[in-house]
Parts: structure tokens; C-alpha cells; sequence
């Protein structure tokens, strides 16, 4: 049941714009028209011509040359500067060079949030929601989620119902958060030519999932459901204030920066090492050949596991697993193993880089399985603290690792054989999980929960 406590009709111009964006048919297209537009902005356009500048002058020249010039100057030794300059420029500054993107799409969303259409979204996806077995107040971490996980799992607390809450907590990271922003960027730019539906898609493959999650949960009845009622009154439309725009930009931008001052400068300087050295014997020699490196030896041993789902190379193994620690991670890690910060104006030499280890399909495969797969530590561990079960814990996490491994696996085998003819038992095992993902959703019945007494 939904209730919703909306201002009195009138004529005013709330009601009036009322009228159109909630409107039963038009709400969905305005509302992913919006999104798509935002994206654009951020990401394709304006977005892409600042972080542009800021990875191939900025850090591609301005910082690199200072640094090369200063440590030539000095006469530092080889191995400092290139862990300075090769590692942690490389490695964080790819990551950092996004931020100009990451701030203008926080101002929009602030921007929207602050406006009071963000209301009406909730107020338009409950009835959608409601038809997977889920309340319109999943949206409101779905929101938050699109800044940061942490934050967007703890505000599951405003659902009262057991049953949509722990699928909240298991979905909400779903969601590509600011720190998946970069791989969104970097995989539209390098292997899509910058294609303006790669970042909208990418976010509304996290509500499809989220959709689909519900149900998939409802019928295998994880949790007894009931009955839940969605309350909440839309505001009055209002031009956003710009102090609020402001605070909520920075509070954001500060603490995607922090993050990548910590927890992804350390990644990257083990990162370096383990690039930039291999084994040889009981004893650990430097090699200039990376493909020898003890990183190398580490992503070799976990490319099988990647492997049906198209990016079975060490690179892209080696980023998948250190995108566990931080999301940011993922894009780090390929700054180091290709070098992302060493480019000239246009930056296409790593976008040919990147192009040799992936196809268009695979590259997609790869940016949904990151996406949708287990979040950073940080949101792993306030999983588990919302939850407040071991049982569940687990099993949220290995659910979202499942059903990414299922999703990009289907992309990668069936896209490849609708665009190669290529065709194998990859594509029949793949045809085989789409149609019980079909007989799930469209299909199963919902077991009844028996009652004792």
C-alpha cells in the first residue's frame, strides 16, 4: 500500500510542474532524460574536457616534467624516482584526474536533490519498486549511493521492513558510486569513443539489478515479506541554494580526494613494487619487463576466474581484485601497469593500450562486473554492521559476486557471438543462465511462507 502526503492542488507552479514530471507516463522518460542529460555533462562533455586537461597538462606534463626535472636536477636515485613518478603520479594521479568530473556531477545531483525533485523520484519509482517486492524508500540510499556506499547502506535504517531492508543492504552498491565514476569515464573514452550512453547506462543497469534483485529474492523467499506502506510529502519546488550546492560539492569532492591521499597511495606504491620487481630464485631482482613481475605472476594465477567473462589478461585480473580495497583502485591499477599518466595532449596512446587487451564486448563485460561486484572494504564492513548477522553478511556479498560474474559472463558470451558468430559451450551456458534469469522474474511463483498456528 502507498500513501502519499502531497500539497493541496492548487495553481501554483509546484502543481503545475507536478502535473508533467509525475506524471504516470511521462515521469519515467523525464526522469531518464534528466539522468542522461546529467551524465552527458559530466562525463561526455564538459566533464571529459576538464579531466582531459587535467590528466594530459596537468599531470601528463606540468607535474611529470617538474617532478623528472627536479629529480635529474638532484641526481635521485633511479629506483625513488621511478616509484615516485611511475608509481605514485601514475597510480594516483590517474585516479585523481577525474575529479573535475566527480564535482560537476555532484553539483547536479545537489542541484536536483536540493530543488525537491529528487522527492518526486521516489515519489515516481515506488510504483515501480512496488511491483518487485520493494518500497520507494529504497531509493533514498540508492541516492546517497551514488556519492559514496558507506553512507548509502547505513541510510537503509529508514526501512522499516526486514525483508526490503536486507535487500536494500545487499543492492544499494549497486549503485556506481563517485569511486566507479573513473572506470565509467575511462572505459567510455578508451573503448567507446566516448559515447555518451556508456555513464547513463551504467547507472541504470544498477537500478535494473536492483529491480531484479527484489524479485529474485522475493521468490526464492529469503524473508517472510509483508506489507509495507511508503510515506512522504514532496516540497515546494525552490531554487536550490548555493551554499548547500557548495557544502555538499565539497563534503563530497574532499572525500573522494582524502581517499585517494590514503588508501590509493598505498595501493599504488605496493602496486609499483610488485610491477617492478620479480622473482628469481629465493631472491627478489628489479625487471623492466613487467610482464615478468611478481604482479604479473600474482594477476596470471587469478586470470582463469576471469577469463569466460572476456579480460582474462593479468592487467585486468590484478585491477579487478585491487578494486576489493577501493573502487578507485581499479582505474590505479591500470594507471601503473600501462602508465596512464605518461601521455601526451589527446591521451590516445593509452586508449590504444587499453584497446589491445580488450574488445568493445569485453570491455563492457568488464566495466558491469565492476560495477556490480562485492564494494570496497569500507562498505563491506558496514555491510556487515547493518546486517548485524554473519549469515547475511556472506551471503550479500557473494550474492552481488555471483550475479556480476552471471551478468558480464552473458554479455560477453552472447555479445561476442551476436557480433563474431563465435560459438561455443561458453555461449550455450550462457544462453542457459539467461533463460532461468527469465523463468525467475517472469515465471517462478513466490513460495508462501507457512504460518505456525
Amino acid at each position: 500500500e502507498t500513501n502519499y502526503q502531497k500539497l493541496p492542488r492548487s495553481k501554483s507552479l509546484t502543481s503545475k510542474i507536478d502535473r508533467i514530471v509525475t506524471n504516470k507516463f511521462l515521469g519515467f522518460p523525464i526522469f531518464f532524460l534528466i539522468m542522461f542529460l546529467i551524465y552527458y555533462v559530466s562525463v561526455t562533455w564538459l566533464g571529459s574536457i576538464v579531466t582531459d586537461w587535467t590528466n594530459d597538462v596537468f599531470f601528463g606534463e606540468w607535474i611529470i616534467g617538474f617532478f623528472n626535472n627536479l629529480f635529474d636536477q638532484l641526481g635521485v636515485v633511479s629506483w625513488l624516482h621511478k616509484l615516485i613518478v611511475d608509481g605514485i603520479i601514475s597510480g594516483v594521479g590517474a585516479v585523481l584526474g577525474f575529479v573535475p568530473q566527480l564535482l560537476i556531477l555532484f553539483a547536479f545531483l545537489s542541484i536536483l536533490e536540493e530543488s525537491g525533485y529528487m522527492a518526486r523520484v521516489a515519489y515516481i519509482l515506488d510504483s515501480l519498486f512496488s511491483r518487485f517486492g520493494l518500497n520507494g524508500k529504497i531509493f533514498i540510499p540508492m541516492l546517497i549511493g551514488s556519492g559514496c556506499g558507506v553512507p548509502a547502506v547505513m541510510s537503509t535504517k529508514t526501512i522499516e521492513n526486514e525483508f526490503e531492508r536486507r535487500v536494500a543492504i545487499s543492492t544499494t552498491t549497486f549503485i556506481p558510486c563517485s569511486a566507479k565514476l573513473p572506470l565509467i569515464a575511462l572505459i567510455a573514452g578508451a573503448l567507446f569513443n566516448g559515447a555518451s550512453w556508456v555513464a547513463p547506462t551504467a547507472y541504470f543497469i544498477g537500478i535494473a539489478s536492483i529491480l531484479i534483485s527484489g524479485i529474485i529474492m522475493q521468490k526464492f523467499n529469503f524473508l517472510p515479506k509483508e506489507e509495507s506502506m511508503f510515506v512522504m510529502e514532496l516540497p515546494d519546488y525552490h531554487m536550490p541554494r548555493l551554499t548547500y550546492v557548495l557544502r555538499s560539492v565539497w563534503e563530497k569532492g574532499s572525500s573522494f580526494v582524502k581517499k585517494a591521499g590514503t588508501i590509493i597511495l598505498l595501493s599504488t606504491i605496493i602496486l609499483w613494487f610488485l610491477s617492478n620487481y620479480r622473482l628469481s630464485g629465493f631472491m627478489i631482482k628489479e625487471t623492466s619487463n613487467m610482464n615478468h613481475s611478481l604482479l604479473a605472476n600474482i594477476g596470471s594465477l587469478l586470470a582463469w576466474i576471469f577469463k569466460p567473462l572476456g579480460f582474462g589478461t593479468w592487467q585486468a585480473s590484478v585491477a579487478t581484485i585491487t578494486g576489493l580495497i577501493a573502487k578507485e583502485n581499479v582505474v590505479g591499477t591500470l594507471g601503473v601497469v600501462y602508465g596512464f599518466a605518461q601521455v601526451s595532449e589527446n591521451g590516445q596512446e593509452i586508449w590504444r593500450l587499453l584497446a589491445q587487451d580488450f574488445t568493445t564486448i569485453s570491455a563492457f563485460a568488464f566495466l558491469v562486473f565492476n560495477l556490480l561486484c562485492a564494494p570496497c572494504f569500507a562498505a563491506i564492513g558496514t555491510i556487515k554492521k547493518e546486517m548485524a548477522s554473519k549469515k547475511w553478511s556472506i551471503f550479500a556479498i557473494a550474492y552481488q559476486c555471483i550475479y556480476a560474474y552471471l551478468f558480464a559472463f552473458v554479455i560477453y558470451q552472447i555479445g561476442t557471438f551476436i557480433t563474431t558468430g563465435s560459438f561455443g559451450i561458453g555461449v550455450v551456458l550462457a544462453i542457459i543462465v539467461l533463460v532461468y534469469f527469465i523463468y525467475l522474474l517472469c515465471f517462478k511463483k513466490v513460495k508462501e511462507k507457512k504460518q505456525n498456528g
